[in-house]
């Protein structure tokens, strides 16, 4: 889909030039928050199946794994995922996909589940939406790793190949808006 790259391209380059600035003061508080650099990288599975470092704007004490109350505000409002249109940009992400997991979920897909590794890893998504509180929903739980793997992790995959069977632009857009919608939407609730 060269549209959808172009679209990427469009989109990260627009998005990097309007808040590239803003990227820069957020990500250089939270290396005051944290004591450590701002920006914080991590191994995720990609598209068929190849790892690729994700970008973040650090949120958490790195000796503690507290996290602060700047980054829970940082996390709320998804801000600390802003730097990925970096991964956008250079190709790695899309801003519609499934979101990239760690080793150990989607690199083990099996059968037909397999189709997602054809997809690049998004921004946003169906699954990310429906479990926009993840972690608050997981800290309620006796048994948070059980709970992922067997309710919420099935769930997303039965979305994500919901979003592979019908992808589109027109699918696309329709997600991204809903997206910022739910961001802006978080903006006027507090």
């Amino acid at each position: 889909m060269y549209l959808k790259r172009l679209l990427d391209l469009t989109l990260s380059i627009t998005g990097l030039l309007l808040l590239g600035w803003f990227i820069l003061i957020i990500t250089f508080i939270a290396s005051i928050d944290t004591n450590c650099k701002g920006i914080f990288k991590q191994t995720r599975i990609g598209q068929y199946g190849k790892p690729f470092k994700i970008y973040k704007i650090r949120t958490m004490h790195p000796r503690s794994g507290y996290i602060s109350s700047y980054g829970r505000f940082l996390r709320n409002y998804k801000l600390d995922e802003l730097p990925q249109l970096i991964n956008i940009l250079i190709g790695q992400m899309s801003f519609v996909g499934p979101r990239p997991d760690i080793a150990g979920y989607y690199d083990h897909l099996q059968g037909e589940n397999r189709k997602l590794l054809e997809l690049k890893p998004g921004l946003c998504s169906m699954a990310a939406l429906k479990y926009y509180n993840e972690e608050a929903l997981l800290v309620q739980q006796e048994n948070p790793i059980k709970y992922n793997d067997e309710v919420i992790f099935p769930d997303k995959i039965s979305l994500n190949l919901e979003y592979y069977d019908n992808r589109s632009i027109k699918e696309d857009l329709r997600i991204f808006t809903v997206c910022l919608f739910k961001i802006c939407n978080l903006g006027f609730k507090r």
